[in-house]
């Protein structure tokens, strides 16, 4: 489940895709159920049909990302505890991305090899590995700066015996360029045309009124929420756009700290219309 959850985190903004961005800005944070209808209402406001939002909201209790219980003639949903922790580990890797770090020059190399039968573990692997910020060389062989993710690796494929991993720490000799090594594990170009557009499209945005606020919170979450799993957080020295990843990490923060109050208190004010006056919980 948690790799369909990532998935569906990182989409195009399909109603489920946002629904997660939602559930992880304005839910997770309050510690309690919400009202169905106030999702409904959050994802009208986002621009989706209340069909729309209905079925999103079904297929996610459906599959277990949300838990459903009945008031009455309405339903509070809660967050199910994988993904609440999904959830967590995402904002914990949203938040505390885009920041410079100072780089020793070694490199954690993972080599990969599962039986050619087991295909679909291979591609799950492979998956989990660019999750985790891996890049691929090819033949199996994944490699990243970030030493320390060895353990969140270790924890993967544990519970996968017929995986044959080897992991080694190491820098490049003589021969070779840093700089080549990640041009080949990583798909910068891309990356950087994502982080302009980026720059380009919240730059101009200016909302004023509380609605207007929140969609263009959310938007914004959901868009830098991608960067993450995309831009494997290299050192300055292996990359020719860093500013531009600086310039966009500014403006997410300068947007974020901006909306941040009044999008809380629209979503808020979803739940408090959800019961109307006189009426039971």
């Amino acid at each position: 489940m948690n790799d369909q959850l990532r998935r569906r985190s990182l989409g195009a903004p399909a109603a489920r895709s946002i629904l997660l961005t939602v559930l992880g800005e304005y839910v997770l944070p309050r510690g309690e159920p919400v009202w169905q209808e106030t999702l409904v209402a959050a994802l009208g406001a986002l621009g989706y049909s209340e069909q729309a939002a209905r079925q999103a909201l079904a297929r996610s209790v459906r599959d277990g990302w949300l838990e459903s219980e009945r008031r009455g003639r309405r339903a509070r949903v809660h967050l199910s505890a994988g993904t609440e922790q999904l959830l967590r580990s995402g904002a914990q890797r949203i938040y505390g991305f885009g920041k410079p770090w100072e780089w020793n020059g070694e490199w954690l190399i993972v080599v990969l090899r599962v039986p050619e039968v087991r295909r679909e573990l291979r591609h799950q692997l492979r998956t989990q590995f660019a999750w985790a910020g891996l890049g691929s060389l090819g033949g199996g062989i994944w490699v990243t700066p970030h030493v320390d993710r060895e353990e969140e690796l270790k924890a993967l494929v544990e519970a996968r015996p017929e995986a044959e991993v080897v992991s080694f720490r190491g820098r490049i000799g003589t021969l070779g360029d840093p700089r080549r090594v990640a041009q080949e594990a990583w798909d910068l170009d891309e990356v950087a045309e994502l982080y302009e557009e980026f720059l380009a499209r919240f730059r101009r945005a200016q909302p004023s009124a509380p609605a207007a606020t929140f969609r263009a919170m959310t938007e914004l979450v959901h868009e830098w929420r991608k960067f993450p799993f995309i831009d494997p957080d290299l050192p300055a020295e292996l990359l020719g756009w860093g500013l531009k990843r600086r310039k966009a990490d500014a403006l997410f923060r300068d947007r974020h700290d901006r909306w941040d109050g009044t999008a809380r208190s629209y979503f808020e004010s979803l739940e408090d219309d959800v019961i109307a006056p006189g009426e039971a919980a």
